[in-house]
């Protein structure tokens, strides 16, 4: 076992490969996720608990999290998967709610989601077993459109769609740009387009609360170029090698082909 700070580990080295990335392609949690597991204990190498993310891994050790071997990384796979409403997106729920993971099928290796739905939301979630992956869709940098189907109840005014372009503050908490187009109105109800980029924790709902629309109904129908398009509500499709290559190449050289 090597530990160093002074290491860049954007590449492979003689050395191995740092343990918080090691796991994250491992799909068992992002970097960040997986050093606070370190900090805390959980993980060990070669049945010795570390603490230092600067430790690094190579080919034969034998990894642990809190006291499960776990599997070294596959080549980078991602799903699309369209949830329905009442799951939530975490692996743990403390009040003992059905977890999208849950839903999965048996022989799915251990994912993570790329960005999060909450329990009223349905549509379009991408899952990944490459933490990697998951952290470099996620990230705003990454420019990738989300867009949902959202409908609202409450009084149009158009002026506050043109207010929400040019990005809005709420409660002291500052939304990138959002696009909404006006699909259809029946009464009260009003069916949106609704695109944006960053996808912060529960945006729209808050957001158009804000402007005194109220949601009752919020589906996800594109993130980047994946569409949710004819998947039924619990469905789960592989996306190809081949098209992840296309749409978002590959977050690191370490990747195996098929």
């Amino acid at each position: 076992m090597h530990n160093t700070n002074n290491d860049n580990d954007s590449q492979p080295s003689v050395k191995g490969e740092r343990i918080a990335k090691w796991l994250a392609r491992a799909g068992v949690a992002s970097r960040r996720e997986a050093e606070t597991m370190i900090q805390d204990g959980k993980i060990s190498l070669n049945n010795e608990v570390i603490k230092q993310p600067a430790t690094f891994v190579q080919e034969h050790d034998i990894i642990r999290v809190e006291g499960k071997v776990i599997s070294a990384p596959d080549r980078t796979r991602l799903w699309r998967y369209h949830k329905p409403i009442g799951l939530i997106t975490t692996h743990k729920d403390p009040e003992g709610r059905k977890t999208v993971f849950e839903a999965m099928p048996e022989a799915m290796p251990r994912v993570i989601s790329v960005g999060r739905l909450d329990l009223n939301s349905e549509g379009l979630l991408l899952l990944t077993n490459d933490g990697a992956l998951a952290r470099k869709l996620e990230m705003p940098s990454s420019q990738w459109t989300r867009r949902y189907r959202v409908r609202v109840f409450g009084t149009i005014n158009p002026e506050d769609f043109n207010r929400l372009k040019k990005g809005i503050t709420v409660e002291g908490i500052h939304y990138a740009p959002i696009d909404v187009k006006i699909d259809s109105q029946k009464g009260n109800n009003t069916w949106l387009t609704v695109s944006l980029q960053e996808g912060r924790n529960r945006e729209i709902r808050r957001v158009m609360q804000h402007i005194n629309l109220q949601v009752n109904r919020l589906i996800r129908i594109a993130y980047g170029p994946f569409q949710l398009g004819a998947l039924p509500k619990g469905a789960l499709e592989e996306v190809t090698f081949k098209v992840i290559k296309e749409q978002i190449g590959l977050p690191s050289a370490e990747h195996k082909k098929k």
